[in-house]
């Protein structure tokens, strides 16, 4: 187990001249497990890599433990790398596979057997070792792709969306199952998606990536809580959150005619403007008889909970919004509504820089 650390680290693929990582600055605790999120291009496939030593370090510098690695070949890193294709071998049985890197570590034998052994029964592979990947479902392909990280025993687990060619619901226990092996083992982990359910369900941190910029590195929860800034807020949460610009005046900030009470601090710097960006999560706007009037476009029933996403009549002009309604009585497609902001529930951004008030 070590800690991991990226310095500075920036990343310029040639031919192009923005940064695919730029000057990122983050550490990772001995046995966390941080997850790197983002949308596609946000750098955070660059920086597992850079880590891993597949790509180069442009400006920085990229620590395991105490040990600098920038330049370290990546067969000398002591990590192991779980892809999203799985890369099995497809010739070799389950149990060449997960013994693979022992194999190539010239491990005696027998001592390769007991530890292959051993792997297999963690992860319940043990009637499956002696299949090619080509009999195997998806998730069983996963768990093989994990034993053979696993028995390496490395330093830390290099994992890249390997949940991404899975069902939704083999998803969901397979992130269960990769939670569990974590703690189970206490090796550090970096795990990269852009699904912001596994993030959030998975990470014991999470750093959230955009533009190959670092956004917000905390705890899942607190990112939901009070994120930094607006792409954050719009990013973590699913259905995400609803931001409008408001007017700001009298220490508070109205939308089409509806009155926010702000924050003293927030106020102060929200009347300086003269507006503010108003952040309201879909459970932080209710159906009543007055409020932002809007109109029902559709009706997404999940089961246990229902959203109506409807178009509000703003200032600005008409705006999608999106809030949770009762399940059992939601309202109709097509109809007229009225959705109040709970104020106390409202995040508050500088409509210009789109950091957190």
């Amino acid at each position: 187990m070590a800690e991991l650390r990226f310095e500075g680290a920036t990343r310029v693929y040639p031919g192009s001249e923005l940064a695919a990582l730029d000057s990122l600055d983050l550490d990772i605790r001995d046995g966390e497990l941080m997850v790197l999120v983002g949308p596609s291009g946000s750098g955070k496939t660059t920086a597992l890599r850079m880590l891993a030593g597949l790509e180069d370090v442009d400006a920085g510098s990229i620590w395991i433990g105490d040990r600098e690695v920038t330049y370290v070949p990546p067969k000398d890193r002591d990590v192991a790398m779980v892809f999203q294709n799985y890369a099995l071998y497809p010739y070799l049985d389950v149990a060449a596979n997960i013994a693979f890197p022992l194999k190539m570590a010239r491990v005696p034998k027998e001592e390769r057997e007991e530890r292959v052994r051993r792997v297999a029964e963690m992860l319940e592979l043990e009637d499956y070792l002696a299949r090619k990947p080509s009999q195997l479902s998806g998730g069983q392909r996963q768990r093989v792709a994990m034993g053979r990280a696993v028995v390496r025993e490395p330093k830390a687990f290099l994992m890249d969306e390997p949940l991404s060619n899975l069902d939704a619901k083999l998803r969901v226990q397979m992130r269960a199952d990769i939670a569990a092996l974590q703690k189970r083992l206490g090796v550090t982990t970096v795990y990269v998606t852009h699904d912001q359910v596994e993030a959030m369900t998975m990470g014991h941190r999470i750093a959230v990536l955009r533009d190959g910029r670092l956004q917000q590195v905390d705890e899942p929860r607190a990112v939901y809580a009070r994120p930094a800034n607006v792409f954050v807020a719009g990013f973590i949460g699913s259905p995400s959150m609803n931001l409008m610009e408001a007017e700001a005046r009298d220490g508070g900030c109205e939308l089409s005619g509806v009155r926010i009470e702000l924050p003293a601090d927030a106020a102060a710097t929200a009347a300086a403007r003269g507006r503010v960006t108003v952040g309201l999560r879909p459970d932080a706007l209710e159906l009543a008889p007055d409020g932002l009037p809007a109109w029902v476009e559709v009706v997404e029933d999940v089961g246990a909970e229902a959203y109506a996403i409807c178009t509000a009549d703003l200032a600005g002009g008409e705006r999608r919004v999106i809030a949770r309604v009762d399940s059992r009585r939601p309202p109709a497609q097509g109809e007229r509504v009225h959705l109040r902001p709970l104020g106390e529930e409202a995040h508050l951004f500088d409509p210009d820089t789109g950091d957190r008030l």
